[in-house]
């Protein structure tokens, strides 16, 4: 794994996770992130490293290694911040209270698989992603 790089631990079943992660893979024009899903054993090794509550964090987390890692709604605009074209907006939601914007962000999670259903299993990478994505 490497330690340069910053994982993005996403629900490998959410469809909305799983666009997410699309939209991530096609604006991250400096190979910042690489991918895990929750549900892997390496999503769960890393989650019980550094002691998340898995029963109370469901969707994203964003483990920037030997700095920190950030959950909910800092996990999104955190991995904004490192995109082309949304750090500036990032930057600026940012101001707003962490207890207001994960209201808004614990409400879309809670009905995600509601709004934009759900898979069986995992995504499976295409080729060309495949070394994007840890195991």
């Amino acid at each position: 794994m490497e330690n340069s790089k910053q994982i993005i631990l996403f629900d490998g079943v959410c469809n909305l996770c799983n666009g997410a992660v699309q939209f991530v893979i096609k604006r991250d024009t400096l190979d910042v992130f690489r991918y895990a899903p929750l549900q892997s054993e390496l999503g769960k090794k890393l989650i019980a490293e550094r002691n998340i509550d898995s029963d109370s964090i469901d969707s994203i987390i964003l483990i920037d290694p030997g700095v920190a890692y950030y959950i909910k709604s800092d996990a999104a605009l955190e991995i904004g911040k490192q995109l082309r074209g949304y750090k500036t907006l990032s930057s600026i939601l940012l101001w707003i209270p962490r207890g207001l914007r994960d209201i808004v962000y614990d409400f879309i999670a809670r009905n995600r698989y509601k709004w934009y259903g759900k898979k069986e299993h995992c995504m499976v990478p295409t080729p060309e992603l495949r070394a994007k994505f840890l195991e």
